[in-house]
């Protein structure tokens, strides 16, 4: 399996961004940095989660969300097996693979569209901005129940630190996925056709997991195992970004006997998307958008 790559460049802007000292040298992880930041509850951070406690309270189907939770851990757990697989075969049509990655996901996204959990996010988040970025980073990183979920489903500490850094090292892009409330008038496109942010976090990353088996299969010849290898990775973090979404949706169903506290809610809601986001935008530049410096060799030549 592919492991992220992570520079020090990389973790010098996480630690600005959290206004933290931790250790740079190239083994610094997660439980390094946690050391080293301050307990404190932001009201207005938690209050997204409460909010989105008090509009979906008994709507949403606890025992649906808790299994396909686990199918998505289980899904995770076969992404080596994927990878060695390689291209999917087929003489007419690819072999699902990547299509049964996606599977438990677009369950629980029929769910969340179902029961209105889109739009309650929607307007009850803020757009992201530094003060946002910054409060989920904090909040994923001190919350025990959110890294030891991913860490049970396989994310190591570098992987977990790579998907903190999808949130705290992409302000800027993370800024162009506005809420739908906040799509300024004028603008060319009809606003009313735009699902709300978290819908498109979701149902993107989805898709993208979705179209792989294709593409790969129709592009074999242009295909290398370094585009495979970042494939799999983001693959990896989209999954990863649709659990922490999952566990956040589990989390309003189950109401009072719930694990987390409304500032981690909202941590679980806002990574989930970020991560999602940049990792669909990483998996066309890695996968879809081939150059002529990435693609394998010509036969022809």
């Amino acid at each position: 399996m592919s492991r992220p790559q992570i520079t020090r460049g990389d973790r010098e802007q996480l630690t600005d961004t959290l206004d933290v000292s931790a250790s740079l040298d190239e083994e610094a992880t997660l439980s390094a940095i946690k050391r080293t930041i301050e307990a404190g509850t932001d009201a207005d951070f938690a209050s997204v989660g409460t909010a989105i406690r008090n509009d979906l309270a008994g709507e949403l189907d606890a025992e649906l969300l808790e299994r396909e939770l686990s199918n998505l851990a289980a899904q995770i757990q076969r992404l080596p097996e994927v990878r060695e697989a390689g291209i999917p075969g087929g003489e007419k049509e690819p072999a699902v693979l990547y299509r049964d990655i996606a599977e438990p996901g677009w369950h629980v996204y029929d769910h969340l569209l179902d029961v209105g959990f889109f739009e309650s996010a929607d307007a009850n988040s803020p757009r992201f901005a530094p003060e946002l970025i910054k409060n989920t980073a904090h909040e994923l990183i001190r919350a025990d129940p959110l890294t030891a979920d991913l860490t049970d489903v396989g994310f190591d500490e570098r992987e977990q630190l790579a998907l903190v850094m999808n949130v705290t090292n992409n302000d800027l892009r993370l800024a162009r996925w506005v809420p739908t409330k906040e799509i300024p008038d004028g603008v060319e496109f009809n606003v009313e056709f735009v699902p709300p942010l978290h819908q498109r976090a979701m149902g993107g990353a989805l898709l993208w997991i979705k179209t792989l088996d294709v593409h790969l299969w129709q592009k074999s010849v242009l295909i290398t195992d370094r585009i495979l290898d970042d494939a799999i990775w983001d693959v990896k973090a989209m999954l990863g970004g649709l659990y922490l979404l999952t566990k956040a949706a589990l989390e309003v169903a189950e109401g009072e006997h719930g694990s987390l506290t409304d500032s981690q809610l909202t941590a679980a809601l806002t990574a989930g998307a970020a991560i999602t986001i940049i990792n669909q935008e990483e998996l066309c530049r890695d996968a879809f958008y081939i150059t002529e410096e990435m693609r394998a060799p010509s036969r022809a030549r």
